[in-house]
């Protein structure tokens, strides 16, 4: 078991943040019965598929990656390994943008605005209190290494 200090402690395991902002937007735009996104069912079906595909394929390719450098992808693990391959190449957090990109694709198919507003709170939310969080942690544990590879990889894009 990995002691209290040799992780990052972010708030909440990601997945759910995602998770809970979608519902709390699909919920609320049910709730005020909000009008529809106005696009043709069958765009914003196949938009939805896309997105979702895209992002779940994201998150896969990372979480391979993650796992061929025999690190853990669960943030209430320890990190063994800076990873720099695949996905990492681009970005710092595809994981998170994977998820960010399966969100609006779920948004897009309940035909939610309101649900799509709160991807922005939910994107700063995550931002704030877990990726900065793993951040200082990955800094504090890999030192020089994690700074050059922060200096060279974008957080998102």
């Amino acid at each position: 078991m990995a002691s209290a200090k040799d992780i990052p402690g972010v708030i909440a395991p990601p997945p759910l943040i995602y998770l809970g902002f979608l519902a709390a937007g699909a919920g609320l735009g049910w709730l005020i019965g909000e009008p529809s996104l106005g696009l043709p069912d069958q765009i914003r079906r196949i938009g939805a598929v896309a997105l979702i595909a895209a992002g779940l394929m994201l998150d896969g390719a990372a979480a391979f990656t993650f796992r061929r450098a025999g690190t853990a992808v669960e943030p209430w693990k320890p990190s063994t390994a800076i990873v720099a391959a695949g996905p990492y190449r681009f970005s710092r957090n595809p994981i998170y943008l994977g998820f960010g990109l399966a969100y609006t694709g779920f948004a897009l198919g309940i035909d939610s605005p309101m649900a799509l507003a709160f991807l922005f709170p939910c994107l700063i939310v995550v931002d704030r209190f877990v990726i900065a969080r793993e951040e200082r942690y990955l800094a504090s544990k890999f030192g020089d290494a994690y700074a050059a590879y922060a200096r060279s990889v974008r957080r998102w894009l």
